[in-house]
């Protein structure tokens, strides 16, 4: 008995060793979070091509993985390196010349105040927007630096997760303590989950961006692209969406005397753009999880704060993993314990008298 007592103890003393180290190098290597995190995802989605490949195609398992990584790379990484250096170009102009900005927005002003006696912007707000510009211009170069370090990091964690397929799955189902119909639901949530937040996402924002940047320059807006960019980015807001930039222009357009393009971007933002939301949401309803406008606000504004401008995938996918978690650890742990006492429930003797059971006595 004493015996079994001090194996306990040292259990628990190992336990808490390895508890300790491990947060230890979690958070010595916290700043590569966000590149494991993408190989992660970039893993979950590439696994089918490489594992048709392998077992279809009779592939080499080394030369699959490579042609994986390049074809994400033409296909989502590419766009969003061309995005980020039209935003980045967009943002110097506006750093360097801030009359660009300030120009329309001194105007809106002026109107605004002829028409309604209100002034809206101070000099001491023009000059603020100066150097939140000049701001904006300088982390825009540290994130640039930061992604192109997380990306190579990525592809590095990614290679090796891919030519070792199969063996992180067969590593949660040997550690993890969970039953095998549990770590199917975690597969499958995780999968969904993933596919929801790393396509779906995006691909409606960049609809969205393309849909928009129409209109501007039909509109004869200057910076157009500039504000499909930032309309593309507002897609991802629950309720309030793409309306959060378009209707503000349609606004300014307004106050311009352009009423026939204010019109038209109204029209637009709830006809073409607004109906193109819900096109394509339905189309990929089988393939993207069902996830709540709250998961999508608070991971964004965790994501942001945490992971710069990835956390726009990163943040709601990082809630989502820990809804996931709850649904296994109920599943596993609280489902079978309240199916438990709900069979060991016995009706008191006193519910068999007739005038609460509501049985008439023949």
């Amino acid at each position: 008995m004493e015996n079994s007592q001090h194996n306990k103890i040292n259990s628990y003393i190992f336990l808490s060793v390895i508890i300790v180290f491990g947060l230890f190098l979690l958070f010595s290597l916290s700043e590569l979070f966000t590149a494991f995190l993408g190989a992660l995802m970039f893993y979950i989605l590439s696994k089918p091509l490489v594992e048709w490949l392998i077992k279809n195609k009779k592939w080499n398992k080394s030369l699959a993985v490579v042609l994986v990584i390049i074809i994400s790379f033409f296909i989502i990484l590419l766009p969003i390196l061309l995005i980020g250096s039209l935003l980045y170009k967009e943002v110097s102009i506006i750093a360097s010349s801030p009359e660009v900005i300030i120009k329309p927005i001194n105007e809106f002003d002026a109107l605004f105040y002829q028409k309604f006696n209100i002034r809206l912007i101070s000099v001491k707000n023009l000059g603020s927007i100066q150097s939140y510009a000049t701001s904006i211009l300088s982390s825009a170069l540290n994130i640039g630096l930061n992604f192109f370090t997380s990306i190579t990091m990525m592809y590095f964690f990614l290679y090796f997760l891919l030519t070792n397929i199969n063996r992180l799955e067969a590593a949660i189902i040997l550690y993890l303590p969970f039953k095998k119909n549990n770590i199917k639901l975690f597969g499958k949530e995780l999968v969904a989950q993933t596919v929801s937040n790393a396509i779906g996402v995006p691909l409606i924002a960049l609809i969205h961006g393309l849909l928009a940047y129409i209109a501007y320059k039909i509109a004869g807006l200057e910076q157009a692209a500039f504000w499909a960019i930032i309309t593309a980015f507002a897609s991802v807001i629950p309720v309030i969406g793409t309306a959060l930039i378009w209707l503000p222009v349609s606004l300014l357009l307004f106050i311009k005397g352009q009423t026939g393009y204010g019109v038209f971007i109204i029209i637009w933002g709830i006809v073409i753009i607004g109906l193109s939301d819900n096109l394509f949401r339905f189309l990929l309803a089988k393939k993207m999880a069902d996830v709540h406008p709250i998961v999508t606000v608070l991971g964004l504004i965790i994501g942001l704060k945490y992971f710069g401008f990835t956390g726009l995938i990163f943040g709601p996918l990082m809630i989502s993993y820990f809804i996931i978690l709850l649904k296994i650890y109920y599943n596993q742990y609280q489902k079978p314990l309240k199916q438990k006492r709900k069979h060991n429930l016995t009706m008191p003797t006193y519910f068999n008298i007739p005038f609460i059971t509501n049985k008439k006595k023949h």
